[in-house]
């Protein structure tokens, strides 16, 4: 799957007297493990959710559409009316455009029988996971495909083209665009087979799935409203502090928590938290661990780090909240979100949890030969009900139900909380690794790089207004969003863009009189 790593752009061809504004963005996805290429002797289907008794990734090349892979799914046989399949969930956005297929096969020894049905079916829905909108592909029925006869042995490429009204089920009409409607988190692409009760024979394979992009901003109106995209030569005091010191931190972590410039520091465009094989502080290790409380907090919307881990049986970095009125109430009666944390001894894998007096925990598997040692973006969707949580755009945990003796639901996830970034060393989440077990199975220094950390919230468009003034133009956009307004010095645009620059001191409102006839601007974020 590709990173889903936002970078939008809002762009106005002025041309004095007849301005023109437009906006266009990029951000690309895909499905992961499309093919089912990737094995795992841990998943079954790597990449995937499945649901139901009988589906199955199978390898033969004389039968795959491509490679050597494919899924193969059929009914349950439980004397009623049964689905299976497999899923995957993608962040989105209202207005984001979608366009879906993949290609099935129905074998003439298995083909499906009595009232089974087939389908490939994208849904948008809220953070409770409500289905707010439903397109399917043609189904596949009894030898037939959309009531046409189906290829027997024979790859067909299905398109998901027609929409349904999600309360009936009953289909309304066809569209090649699959739009996300207001209220949308996030989309499901679904394979689906459905069985009826009569234990009815016959099966489907599928490969070579797609969702991808047709347009709009796959984020709809989430703007970036905060962010520290740590660029500058020193860690921003206005933003962090140090939580410095030894003793375990209730986990038996075996580091001391340092301030110093060697374990916590920016450079390269990067933050980076270094951990230190040293005495110090009575402790064998020496760590660093970073934290907003005091100096910022935030309430809903989308938290995103991008960031690299370390690997070894030493390491357990974390990206993660606690409630502001810890002070007063205590933990976990305040409420922790763990938007990440890894152990070192299993980079393959990381988890998102929340506490609260009880706990509810996910786990998200990358795929292949990829780990937390890569740069990926960890994010976390926060609504006044529910919980997401993400990987590359990919959400594999869904909270919506949680228990705090301090309030009722949905307390303490309805506060303010602030941000803790650290790499701690050894303690009960890794098992409590001896120090020989350590310093034979870790490399130190070693170290969490973190590329940004970045808040994002519905606000009005991104979008570029142009109107005239006695002198030039007056160039305006919204306040609230984390932007900068750039020129082309060369004027040229789009792919001949070469020179963009940023206009020195602009506000989200400042009037410019062009030197020449015609300019170009754009706003870029972050």
């Amino acid at each position: 799957m590709i990173p889903r790593l936002p970078c939008f752009v809002i762009m106005a061809v002025l041309t004095l007297g007849s301005p023109v504004v437009w906006a266009s963005g990029s951000n690309e996805s895909e499905l992961s493990n499309p093919g089912f290429e990737s094995v795992s002797a841990s998943q079954s289907l790597p990449g995937w959710t499945a649901y139901g008794p009988n589906g199955y990734s199978e390898t033969s090349t004389n039968i795959a559409h491509s490679g050597s892979n494919y899924f193969k799914v059929y009914q349950a046989f439980n004397g009623q009316t049964n689905f299976t399949g497999i899923y995957q969930d993608y962040l989105s956005g209202p207005g984001a455009v979608y366009a879906a297929s993949g290609w099935a096969f129905s074998a003439t020894n298995d083909l499906i029988a009595g009232n089974n049905a087939a389908w490939l079916e994208v849904t948008f829905r809220d953070a409770s996971a409500n289905i707010l909108a439903l397109y399917r592909s043609a189904l596949i029925t009894t030898n037939t495909l959309a009531g046409r006869s189906f290829p027997k042995n024979t790859w067909a490429n299905l398109v998901v083209t027609n929409q349904y009204d999600p309360s009936t089920g009953q289909k309304t009409h066809s569209t090649t665009a699959l739009i996300a409607p207001p209220g949308t988190v996030f989309a499901r692409y679904q394979v689906v087979f459905q069985g009826d009760p009569g234990y009815s024979a016959g099966s489907v394979y599928v490969d070579d799935l797609n969702f991808s992009p047709n347009g709009g901003n796959p984020y709809g109106n989430m703007n970036i409203v905060w962010s520290d995209e740590f660029n500058s030569n020193s860690i921003n005091p206005k933003i962090w502090t140090d939580d410095t010191g030894n003793g375990g931190w209730g986990n038996n972590e075996l580091e001391d928590y340092t301030s110093r410039t060697n374990n916590a520091f920016e450079a390269g465009g990067y933050l980076h938290l270094i951990a230190k094989s040293e005495s110090y502080g009575g402790s064998s290790y020496t760590s660093a661990r970073l934290k907003s409380q005091g100096l910022f907090s935030w309430q809903y919307g989308r938290i995103e780090w991008r960031a690299q881990m370390p690997a070894g049986v030493a390491f357990w970095p974390a990206l993660w909240l606690l409630g502001t009125n810890i002070s007063s109430i205590g933990w976990p009666q305040c409420g922790e979100i763990d938007v990440m944390e890894n152990n070192g001894s299993n980079p393959g894998t990381v988890q998102g949890s929340l506490h609260s007096g009880s706990d509810e925990t996910g786990y998200f598997n990358f795929i292949g030969d990829d780990s937390a040692t890569n740069f990926h973006t960890y994010s976390l969707d926060w609504t006044t009900n529910a919980i997401l949580f993400s990987v590359d755009g990919h959400v594999y945990e869904n909270q919506s139900n949680w228990t705090s003796s301090a309030g009722s639901y949905p307390f303490p996830f309805n506060q303010p909380f602030f941000i803790i970034m650290n790499l701690a060393i050894g303690g009960n989440y890794l098992g409590n690794p001896t120090t020989s077990a350590i310093n034979a199975g870790s490399n130190f220094p070693a170290e969490l790089r973190v590329d940004y950390v970045r808040i994002y919230q519905a606000t009005d468009p991104l979008r570029l207004a142009v109107k005239p003034a006695k002198s030039g133009i007056v160039l305006s956009w919204p306040s609230n969003i984390v932007c900068h307004l750039l020129v082309d010095t060369n004027q040229l645009v789009g792919a001949s863009a070469t020179n963009w620059v940023p206009v020195p001191f602009a506000t989200n409102q400042i009037q410019i009189r062009p030197a020449a006839a015609s300019a170009y601007y754009r706003l870029a974020t972050p």
